[in-house]
Parts: structure tokens; C-alpha cells; sequence
């Protein structure tokens, strides 16, 4: 059973023209966010270098929701291009223009151009905590941190 959310768009001007978002399968956990960049001024991204990439969006999640915008997959494999701070939030409150900080990791340079699929925005539930201060409960693995379950 699909669960859904309504997630209301407003495109900018230097996004009007791009399709939405949208799911690539029946079963695709993320709308691909594509860049809203000038036709005549795609964007390099050398080797370590990063930049803010927009996508010509806002967005209005709804309460007790958020936004996580996530690396595709084939850009990374193929190129090792990511989402620098991946996942990304972005909050139910937040009204500003939904940018996409990518990342070359990759060998060679990386040209973004306007209209192509640069990240992912999965939108899910999201829990507030109320914190209560006090002692915690013992568990079997206690205070091991990394590696402490073993390498295999």
C-alpha cells in the first residue's frame, strides 16, 4: 500500500518551464529535482569542487513532514557526483528556493545542464522528540560504538 502526501509547488521564474518533479517508476521512493540553470550557462563542476545548484522550486511540505534530498545513484557510480551533505532536510516551515549542493568527486570535470536530473527529494514522516533527562536503560551492546559489532 502507497502512502501519500499532498506537497504543494510553486515554480520560480527561472523554472517555469522545466516539468516537475516526478517519480520515474511505479515503486520510486524519490522525485528527481532537476537544475534550473540558464540554457546558455551550464555549470562545470571540477574535480573536489562543489556548488549550489537551484532547482527553481519551493515547496510547502506538510506539518510533521520533511524533505530529503538524496544523491541518484547512476550520477554518483558513473561520475562520483553527490549531494554534499547527503541526505539534505528540508524543513515542513522552510519557504525558500530548494538548491541542491552538489559535489565532484569524480576524476573528470562535470557539466550540469539546465533541465537534468541532479538529486532526489523523498518526502517522509518526520517525529519530534521530547527529551526526558534521566538514566537509561542497559542493552546487550552498551556503549560499543564503531566496528564493536564486528567487520563481517
Amino acid at each position: 500500500m502507497t502512502v501519500t502526501t499532498e506537497l504543494r509547488v510553486q515554480r520560480l521564474p527561472h523554472g517555469a518551464d522545466l516539468p516537475l518533479p516526478a517519480y520515474q517508476t511505479e515503486q520510486a521512493a524519490g522525485l528527481d529535482l532537476l537544475a534550473a540553470l540558464p540554457a546558455d550557462d551550464p555549470l562545470t563542476l571540477d574535480p573536489g569542487a562543489r556548488a549550489l545548484v537551484p532547482t527553481g522550486l519551493v515547496i510547502a511540505l506538510a506539518p510533521g513532514t520533511e524533505g530529503q534530498v538524496r544523491p541518484r545513484s547512476g550520477l554518483a557510480v558513473k561520475y562520483g557526483v553527490t549531494v554534499l551533505n547527503a541526505p539534505g532536510t528540508i524543513d515542513a516551515d522552510y519557504r525558500g528556493e530548494v538548491m541542491v549542493p552538489l559535489v565532484n568527486h569524480g576524476a573528470e570535470p562535470f557539466l550540469v545542464s539546465r533541465g537534468m536530473r541532479i538529486a532526489q527529494l523523498v518526502v517522509a514522516a518526520c517525529l519530534r522528540a521530547r527529551l526526558v533527562e534521566g538514566p537509561l536503560d542497559e542493552t546487550a551492546r552498551g556503549t560499543g560504538g564503531f566496528g564493536s559489532t564486528g567487520t563481517g
